[in-house]
């Protein structure tokens, strides 16, 4: 498969990974990939974003080399331009990100973010981030998924600042859990998991993020029964390689998979429409997940085989603390920016499963509740010949717009 976002291909196998670099970038594992671009802006690749055999992937970029600034990137969306575009919150008009200022308010029960390794300025940072755009300081927990603290995996704190500083910024009144895990075969471990869907049910209930994946394999369907505590919503990052990737926990039908899309602005900053990025945000059609029943209803496109996305959201670029600021890309920001949505919705589902229902049953309904211009998802048609009206993998069945149907 051509990834032509970071310019190298990707064959995967049973057993090893060969990988075939551009020109723009070494051999070397532990090496970033630096010098590809994304509608201008040239992006480096976090090593842990670079898929390796027996290990699953974080799906964050950064916009540019990886420095820290005293100011947020000038073009970096914010939590009040991004919640302005999606109509969480009145804005401006054209929602350009210097103006749009104000920010959710919404957020019930719990969300936990589910990351491998230590975040020991994670407090300080979330609190700098919301300092600067006007939240409210988050009740942040930090829980070790065995116990025991583990080490700090320096390209996994960047995920784990984004995570909770998006989640918090879309829901800031929910509770927040962090649940750290180690690297072993599997990081985080489905351990982590567990215990990140048994907290968020014994704190009212809410949601569950998880940013990073695998390879698709056939051993997934034993992973599945992970994202089944009562009372949780499970969201997943589809992946940053591209569509036709195999992707999991994306593909399990127990979690809601979150695609990427972009955003294009003017000169002057205002927001004209939203697309898919080809070779961005990733979706497939499972070689190993059944078609659940949510999806009966585009049948004829997934035929008995789970399809994802189910929804897509912003995936570049974003603004960041982590002791300074930075801007990054990729469904890893996707994924807990929806969850943070739907928490901030208020409805509480009791699983994944009756979340997606609900969805599909909206966009099976068309979508719409007879108000011109309101309609819970917005259907991303451009940016790649995949995307074509209705369900598709490009963004599933659309980006957010207000909170109905969430």
């Amino acid at each position: 498969m051509k990834h032509s976002m970071v310019s190298f291909v990707f064959v995967f196998l049973t057993s090893a990974i060969a990988i075939s670099l551009g020109p723009t970038a070494s051999t070397a594992f532990g090496q970033r990939l630096e010098g590809t671009t994304i509608n201008g802006k040239t992006i480096t690749i976090p090593e842990s974003s670079i898929p390796r055999p027996g290990r699953m992937n974080t799906n964050y970029f950064f916009v540019g080399p990886d420095v820290r600034t005293p100011q947020p990137p000038p073009d970096a969306e914010t939590p009040g331009s991004l919640a302005c575009v999606y109509q969480l919150v009145s804005g401006p008009t054209g929602c350009p990100i210097a103006t749009s200022t104000t920010v959710p308010t919404g957020g019930v029960g719990a969300i936990a973010i589910v990351d491998a390794g230590d975040y020991p300025t994670a407090a300080a940072d979330l609190h700098a981030f919301s300092s600067y755009f006007g939240l409210p300081d988050a009740d942040l927990q930090i829980i070790y998924a065995n116990g025991t603290k583990p080490p700090v995996y320096s390209d996994w704190e960047v995920e784990e600042a984004l995570d909770i500083e998006w989640a918090h910024a879309m829901a800031p009144n929910a509770k927040l859990f962090l649940v750290e895990s180690v690297q072993i075969n599997t990081d985080p471990t489905w351990q982590a998991v567990r215990v990140a869907g048994q907290t968020v049910a014994a704190n009212g209930g809410g949601v569950v993020s998880m940013s990073w994946g695998v390879p698709e394999a056939p051993q997934e369907l034993n992973y599945d029964k992970n994202f089944r505590v009562s009372g949780v919503v499970y969201f997943a990052a589809a992946g940053d390689d591209g569509l036709n990737y195999p992707f999991h926990p994306a593909a399990s039908p127990n979690v809601v998979a979150v695609g990427g899309t972009y955003f294009n602005r003017d000169s002057n900053g205002n927001f004209l429409n939203e697309q898919y990025y080809t070779d961005g945000g990733g979706g497939a059609i499972s070689p190993y997940e059944s078609r659940p029943s949510y999806q009966d209803v585009i049948e004829s496109i997934v035929g008995m085989q789970r399809g994802f996305p189910d929804v897509a959201s912003d995936f570049c670029c974003a603004a960041i603390y982590l002791q300074g600021w930075t801007e990054v890309g990729g469904t890893s920001w996707s994924s807990p920016t929806m969850a943070g949505i739907v928490n901030a919705a208020g409805l509480l589902n009791k699983s994944s499963h009756d979340e997606l229902t609900m969805i599909y049953k909206e966009y099976a309904n068309g979508g719409g509740d007879g108000v011109p211009g309101v309609l819970p998802f917005y259907d991303i048609t451009t940016g790649d010949p995949t995307c074509v009206v209705g369900w598709d993998i490009c963004a599933g069945v659309g980006s957010p717009r207000t909170y109905k149907g969430k």
